[in-house]
């Protein structure tokens, strides 16, 4: 069930939730976003090609839901100076892909091809990415469990990305 209203939840319900996500990141709706995520989430952009060990080898990001916080306050923030002007971000998203559907237990996950570019100033750059969220059903709203983002060219240098794609 989505609401509690005895509409069952369908597979375009979680598509336009990744939808919904992806546009509160363009607008900037960082506060918004982050009252998405379960308290135990992770937000994991891994190093390496395929990596499946987010723990026990590097990675560009593994930030938790106090890390998160931190990174939405700065992004907010009035007197963060290395955001002046700030960073600005878009999403091209795919369709996502539902490959995992099981409502009776409120557990989803999507897989989703995107480009994400990112600019501030001069400077511009462009992410190819593989995003996969593991979704939660509580209390009839979609909750992130869990994000992945995966860059197709992972091994290459990278300046800093300031956002979140």
């Amino acid at each position: 069930m989505s609401e509690g209203n005895g509409t069952m939840t369908t597979r375009d319900d979680v598509i336009d939730f990744i939808y919904a996500e992806t546009r509160m990141l363009d607008e900037g709706r960082y506060t918004e976003w982050l009252d998405l995520w379960l308290p135990d989430a992770v937000y994991w952009m891994p190093l390496d090609y395929k990596q499946a060990d987010p723990v026990n080898a590097t990675s560009f990001l593994y930030e938790d839901n106090f890390m998160l916080r931190l990174r939405v306050e700065r992004l907010n923030g009035e007197r963060t100076f290395s955001q002046k002007p700030k960073s600005r971000c878009h999403h091209v998203i795919q369709r996502p892909f539902v490959d995992l559907f099981e409502p009776e237990a409120g557990r989803f996950q999507t897989v989703t091809n995107m480009h994400y570019v990112e600019t501030r100033l001069d400077e511009q750059q462009l992410l190819a990415l593989t995003v996969t969220h593991d979704l939660a059903m509580v209390d009839g709203a979609f909750r992130i469990a869990g994000k992945k983002v995966e860059l197709l060219n992972c091994d290459a240098a990278f300046g800093n990305i300031q956002l979140l794609p």
